[in-house]
């Protein structure tokens, strides 16, 4: 068994949704054991939570970018990883990102980048998409992977739309392939393929 947490912060709830397809697809996989951890509105992870993801053999990030980086509940989140980044308790763990904003590029890419870094930092091993984008002509909105994201997966959920209609249902499934990809990753890396 491969154990994968997902640690994330959603201020509105789109970003659950997206957690919870990340979620549905890393599960998906044969082998995998998903847990997911929201970070609350203060900032903080429920109890026990820290013990969980030193235990982890994978650590999925997701944050909803807000005026062009992660919410300051998930930098709340990053900055006390510094005990465990001192010990290099999560060292050569798999680690990937997702986030969500309200319009098409939002600097959504800041947010996959301090991820990215945050990983770099704990000496861990990071996941991209693994998605080819849909970036030809006869592509449209509701093609896997339209947001283009390599490094992450990416969602976009209008502003004056409640999560019960964002994000939209292709980048719940760009979101879903995303989280198999993880689970696939962490298992390759526990049967030490």
């Amino acid at each position: 068994m491969a154990s994968i947490v997902i640690v994330f912060h959603s201020g509105y709830g789109h970003t659950r949704k997206q957690a919870e397809a990340v979620h549905a697809g890393a599960a998906a996989a044969a082998g995998a054991q998903v847990e997911s951890l929201a970070i609350d509105a203060e900032g903080n992870l429920p109890d026990g939570s820290w013990n969980k993801l030193a235990a982890a053999d994978a650590i999925v990030f997701g944050a909803p970018t807000y005026m062009g980086g992660p919410s300051w509940q998930f930098k709340k989140f990053a900055d006390a990883s510094a005990k465990p980044w001192s010990g290099q308790a999560w060292k050569n763990k798999v680690a990937a990102g997702f986030t969500n904003s309200a319009t098409i590029n939002g600097d959504k890419f800041s947010t996959i980048s301090y991820m990215f870094t945050l990983a770099m930092q704990q000496a861990m091993i990071w996941v991209g998409t693994g998605l080819m984008p849909a970036n030809v002509k006869a592509s449209t909105r509701n093609d896997v992977n339209w947001l283009g994201g390599f490094g992450g997966t990416l969602a976009q959920s209008p502003a004056d739309v409640g999560a019960d209609e964002g994000p939209l249902p292709v980048d719940l499934e760009t979101a879903r392939l995303f989280g198999a990809r993880v689970a696939e990753t962490a298992l390759r890396f526990k049967r030490g393929a």
